[in-house]
């Protein structure tokens, strides 16, 4: 369906738990509060809204979290979710701690791509932003995805002064694992300091230093806003995700769906329409809800304006990245 700006919107994140595998200080140094799974969504749930959702046209799911493979069941969803009408494609970001041992799983539900989050290639740097977490793993994780011929790809955030001198390295990586690498600019969300961010355009810079025949690649890499660059006679691409730097809010085709059923139709404000109520009310009450949480999605993020701030402030892992 179209919003109220006559955008096409067909994509919708769903966040099907809070909770994570890490403790990660980057996104939450002190942890975060949890809430009771009676609090979250169940499958059931998250399917009929989804099955409601594609009769407006959402046709593409990202399941997302938290840490969407702690929760028991997740690719049991997934088939669900491909069996669905109207749903084309379902696919799920992690962050690779426990991805070998689903990966066989995934693909066999159907799962169309896996996007594995990682800022990092020195362990020590990693083991820290992650509170323990263990880069090996990740490694082992993305050889797997990538070898299991699912489509998968990994998303990097830079921190001016701490990680982006890794740049090449990270890019490097994709190149030999014949995978895309996006890097995504540091968005204010939570308790993430804008000022830390590092911008695209310097991103690009240091990689045509590096590798001067990079070019433009035109071709559809996936549901997001990324611009790619290619290396002639390479599989692997970089992807540059500018949500400061490059805001592409008037191309947006997406809405998320928080774990405690909250849709949000932008992630830098934090209103958006409770949908739990409607749970308990006909299809087409609970289509109409969707329709006017879809349709009201703002016409532009408030990222670069100075009172971003009065924006929402919980964290990523409570909300879906």
């Amino acid at each position: 369906m179209k919003d109220q700006f006559g955008r096409t919107i067909d994509y919708m994140r769903i966040s099907i738990t809070d909770r994570c595998n890490l403790r990660c200080k980057y996104c939450m140094p002190d942890g975060c509060a949890k809430v009771s799974m009676s609090q979250i969504l169940t499958y059931e749930e998250i399917e009929r809204i989804c099955r409601v959702a594609a009769r407006l046209g959402i046709s593409k799911i990202k399941i997302t979290g938290g840490e969407p493979l702690v929760r028991l069941g997740c690719t049991d969803l997934i088939r669900s979710l491909k069996a669905t009408d109207g749903i084309d494609e379902v696919t799920i970001t992690t962050n690779g701690q426990n991805l070998c041992q689903y990966i066989d799983e995934l693909k066999s539900a159907g799962a169309d791509g896996i996007n594995i989050s990682l800022d990092t290639l020195d362990a020590e740097r990693y083991e820290y932003i992650t509170g323990g977490g263990r880069l090996e793993n990740v490694l082992q994780a993305i050889d797997a995805a990538a070898a299991s011929g699912v489509r998968t790809k990994l998303n990097c955030v830079l921190q001016a002064g701490f990680n982006d001198d890794e740049v090449l390295r990270l890019a490097e990586l994709g190149f030999q694992k014949e995978i895309d690498v996006r890097f995504i600019e540091l968005m204010p969300i939570g308790i993430a300091d804008p000022s830390q961010g590092v911008s695209n355009e310097e991103v690009l810079r240091i990689l045509m230093e590096r590798w001067p025949d990079l070019q433009r690649d035109e071709t559809v890499h996936g549901n997001g806003p990324a611009i790619y660059y290619k290396r002639p006679g390479t599989d692997g691409a970089v992807g540059l995700i500018s949500a400061i730097h490059g805001v592409f809010c008037a191309g947006c085709n997406r809405v998320r769906l928080t774990s405690q059923g909250q849709i949000k139709p932008c992630l830098c404000f934090e209103e958006g329409t409770d949908i739990k109520p409607y749970l308990q009310q006909s299809d087409e009450a609970l289509e109409a809800a969707l329709r006017d949480a879809i349709y009201r999605k703002p016409a532009a993020h408030c990222f670069t304006e100075e009172q971003f701030g009065s924006g929402d402030q919980r964290l990523m892992s409570q909300i879906g990245g």
